[in-house]
């Protein structure tokens, strides 16, 4: 069984940061590619940043200069700095992880429950 939670989420005002924490915990045999995405009421999930099992990341534009995603493998966790906070980067964060299992080499998703994030201005 794979675990994916996500911790950090909370009320800051404009202009403010917060660490979003995602842990992936269970039979994992190694990670691969992963991301942070938000869903905001009323609208559909989308893609915050991606990084993949190299190293390589992705932003949407709108977070770009602001967000910095990163991960360490060894502890199978994955982080998103979050400066400069905008009333509208207010969402349920959801992490996001495609790994391998320990039990067969087929790559799976899992998703954690979210973690809400609330900027005031």
């Amino acid at each position: 069984q794979v675990q994916v939670v996500e911790s950090g989420g909370g009320l800051v005002q404009a202009g403010g940061s917060l660490r979003l924490s995602c842990a992936a915990s269970g039979s994992i045999f190694r990670l691969n590619a992963t991301g942070w995405y938000r869903q905001a009421p009323g609208k559909q999930r989308e893609l915050v940043a991606g990084i993949t099992s190299g190293g390589s990341t992705n932003y949407r534009d709108s977070v770009k200069g602001r967000f910095t995603i990163s991960r360490d493998n060894a502890k199978n966790m994955v982080y998103l700095q979050m400066n400069s906070l905008k009333p509208e980067d207010t969402a349920v964060y959801y992490c996001n992880v495609d790994l391998f299992t320990s039990d067969a080499p087929i790559l799976s998703r899992y998703w954690g429950q979210g973690t809400q994030v609330t900027v005031s201005s």
